[in-house]
């Protein structure tokens, strides 16, 4: 088992990371803005989590075909959390080191955002400045590197759980397959 998780955890992340690498210039240019960037973001966490799948295939089929919703799911879930440890790992070099002036402030253009959207709904002045409260007080606590990872594992981790259990529901095997019967010309 620690194989095939070790495999498809690093292949997983290094997708993981490779498209939140991609992305970047992407949201820099306003290709990716505040209202597509959750479908592109949460489509490329989808993308590396179907390693999970083939991961959770993979050991059933080395296992001699059979494979309990358990031990599916134990696999499955070992590969999320390797592929997660690769997204925050990467968004924390991202954020801190590489880009910190971008990262940072993409917050402050997301919070004017919120704000913008809000006051265009017609959303009360008490209501507007609770939001730039709740906003401002996000800021200051993405700026503590273990709050930022915390909240940055919360975004795929949901994902990688779901692609996981429905894996390990669909996956699981009881008894071998029967080997398939092949017809022989006479």
């Amino acid at each position: 088992m620690k194989r095939i998780v070790i495999v498809f955890g690093l292949i997983s992340g290094v997708i993981s990371s490779a498209l939140m690498f991609l992305t970047l210039p992407l949201m820099k240019n306003g290709t990716i803005n505040f209202d597509n960037g959750e479908i592109f973001g949460y489509t490329a966490i989808f993308l590396s989590f179907l390693l999970v799948f083939f991961g959770i295939r993979s050991y059933r089929e080395n296992a001699g075909g059979t494979i309990t919703f358990g031990r599916g799911f134990s696999v499955g879930i070992l590969i999320t959390l390797i592929s997660c440890v690769f997204y925050v790992a990467s968004w924390e070099l991202i954020y801190f080191k590489l880009m910190p002036e971008f990262a940072q402030g993409h917050m402050d253009k997301w919070a004017t955002h919120e704000i913008d959207t809000m006051r265009a709904k017609g959303a009360s002045d008490s209501a507007i400045a609770e939001k730039k409260a709740q906003m401002d007080k996000m800021k200051e606590m993405l700026k503590n590197p273990i709050m930022n990872s915390a909240m940055t594992f919360i975004e795929p981790f949901p994902v990688g759980l779901i692609v996981t259990l429905i894996s390990a529901a669909i996956l699981r095997r009881r008894t071998p397959a029967a080997a398939p019967i092949v017809a022989q010309a006479v």
